[in-house]
């Protein structure tokens, strides 16, 4: 019966849909909702093999030989033709072994983060149902609010990234929200929130909040720990945060009164077996993912100072797996980085807190040495069409002592040539 009012729910006309044509009553297309009809699928663009993927949130790095060896060995062992009834259980008790969840709390797998954001929108689809998120943030927040015929807001964060608790107070009043999603740490900027803030807004929240930590493998601070305390708390995890997105499971912790109706809606098997195998044997060697963590924090630090010392550049202090850089002309550069074999993500024009920034995950040294070249170039470019096509001598200190030589070389060549011709 679930099921069936919420697809009743989620499948209703619009009152004000435009009537169909005598042509559109024959297409098939008449059955669809037209909402759905007016939007556009995700794009998936035709990258050439050869570039350099940098435009994702979730890090990227390899595993070692070795352990790429017993990770084809595990896989191979993995029944094809079902998924092991023990399978998830075991995926749930390394998560247990691996993270501080706490006891009392549940569960719930899913294929990537994003089904699970889907569920909760379901699972909350009620007539005149509100959903807020503090923004810039995932792009599936709204979508899954709209695909369930909810009303979403979008509460601005500060100009220093913070949240803008005045502005989210209010609204949490006003809508009263069934949904409040909330990115730690934030899925374009990389900045967190503090543990006093969320605890006041879950505090003040009747609705689910979720906290949304697929980019959180290296913040300072996770709530995982609370997640369920207050029983509308559930924290939201992904497998992409330690480098394994192309298994496609996450995860939602929280209170048991939460977490078995958000089982309801989910298939008997949500997983496949090759899926859990996988997330099994990354949580037995949790030493060795969290070994590369470090070493791309270490990596992610270097690169911010890298680009820190460009001019009209500034790097955001972000906890999460890639920089978030605000350039003086970030379109230009994103340009100038696909010239060179890299693609990274152009944030510029999807929210105002995001004029002329990038976003770019961290790779190995090479690929992240090639990212800094080409920002050096394209601010470089920039400056020199400010600066009517002459190059600033500031854009480089090796640039200004090197034209400060020339010069000087210059002088003491036309000096030697006036005293050995005696026009001097």
């Amino acid at each position: 019966m679930l099921h069936l009012s919420l697809c009743r729910l989620c499948c209703r006309q619009p009152a004000h849909s435009k009537p169909l044509s005598d042509k559109e009553r024959e297409m098939p297309t008449r059955f669809i909702r037209a909402d759905i009809l007016a939007q556009t699928a995700y794009p998936k663009p035709d990258i050439p093999n050869h570039f350099i993927l940098l435009d994702s949130a979730a890090p990227r790095f390899s595993l070692p030989e070795d352990m790429r060896r017993q990770w084809t060995d595990a896989l191979a062992e993995a029944p094809l033709d079902r998924t092991s009834n023990t399978a998830e259980n075991d995926v749930q008790a390394a998560l247990r072994a691996a993270l501080p969840i706490p006891e009392n709390a549940q569960i719930v797998l899913g294929n990537g983060a994003e089904e699970l954001v889907r569920l909760l929108a379901w699972l909350t689809a009620q007539p005149d149902a509100a959903v807020l998120a503090l923004e810039p943030c995932s792009g599936m927040y709204r979508r899954a609010a709209e695909l369930c015929r909810m009303a979403y807001t979008g509460i601005a964060l500060n100009d220093d990234f913070s949240p803008n608790l005045a502005a989210l107070f209010a609204a949490i009043e006003q809508k009263q929200p069934a949904l409040l999603f909330i990115s730690h740490p934030n899925r374009a900027t990389g900045t967190p929130i503090a543990r006093a803030d969320l605890e006041e807004i879950a505090r003040r929240a009747e609705g689910i909040v979720v906290v949304d930590e697929t980019c959180a493998a290296d913040a300072e601070h996770s709530f995982i720990a609370q997640a369920g305390q207050p029983e509308n708390l559930v924290v939201l995890r992904s497998f992409d945060s330690i480098g394994l997105g192309g298994i496609r499971t996450g995860y939602a912790v929280g209170s048991p009164l939460v977490m078995n109706e958000l089982a309801k809606l989910l298939p008997p098997r949500p997983v496949n077996g090759l899926s859990l195998c996988a997330a099994r044997f990354a949580l037995q060697h949790a030493d060795t993912f969290r070994q590369n963590t470090e070493q791309l924090a270490a990596e992610r630090t270097r690169v911010a100072a890298a680009l820190a010392e460009l001019a009209e550049t500034q790097v955001l202090d972000g906890q999460a797996h890639f920089l978030t850089v605000r350039l003086p002309d970030a379109p230009s550069a994103f340009e100038r980085l696909k010239e060179n074999g890299i693609l990274v993500k152009n944030l510029h024009g999807r929210h105002a807190l995001l004029h002329n920034c990038l976003r770019i995950a961290v790779g190995t040294p090479e690929q992240n040495d090639g990212v800094v070249q080409g920002v050096q170039q394209a601010v470089a470019e920039y400056l020199a069409r400010k600066n009517g096509g002459h190059c600033p001598a500031d854009l480089s200190q090796k640039l200004f002592y090197a034209t400060l030589c020339y010069v000087a070389a210059l002088s003491l060549l036309s000096l030697w040539i006036g005293l050995a011709f005696g026009h001097i």
